[in-house]
């Protein structure tokens, strides 16, 4: 599995500014519907709070990582921002989030589901990609970040 299959340079955002979680979860959605993606905007956003519902996606170290199953998509879709502020997000580490990446997948892909969620939380345990992530003041930076090969560790 690569990431790159999830993302597009357009779908990749560095220093949004959203006035909190809503925002962000907005934020995430509008940009899941970029580049041909086929994603309904409000349908992910509500696919996304849904989630929320059931407890934080924030999985520590100011990664957020909202996600969820989504009737009529085709495939797995991604976005990812950076944010200029960040914000609380009922974090599991009750840290402050500064980054998020929202995935969907299509309804029945319950293992797939999981499969990209144990990808993305390997990359956004990495101290030094989480860094990397921050520092970079372009899309294309992030994007490059994100969707580097990496080796085994």
């Amino acid at each position: 599995m690569s990431i790159q299959e999830l993302l597009s340079t357009r779908r990749v955002v560095s220093a949004v500014a959203v006035p909190g979680k809503q925002g962000l979860l907005e934020k995430l959605s509008t940009l899941l519907t970029e580049d041909g993606s086929n994603v309904d905007a409000v349908a992910a956003l509500r696919c996304m709070v849904e989630r929320e519902r059931l407890g934080s996606t924030g999985i520590g170290d100011g990664v957020a990582l909202p996600h969820g199953r989504l009737k009529g998509l085709t495939r797995a879709v991604g976005a990812f921002v950076t944010l200029e502020q960040e914000i609380d997000y009922d974090a599991l580490d009750r840290k402050p989030v500064r980054m998020a990446f929202a995935l969907l997948v299509p309804e029945g892909a319950n293992q797939e589901h999981l499969l990209w969620l144990r990808e993305l939380a390997t990359v956004f345990s990495n101290k030094s990609v989480r860094e990397n992530l921050l520092h970079a003041s372009t899309s294309d930076e992030l994007y490059r970040t994100l969707t580097q090969p990496r080796g085994a560790s």
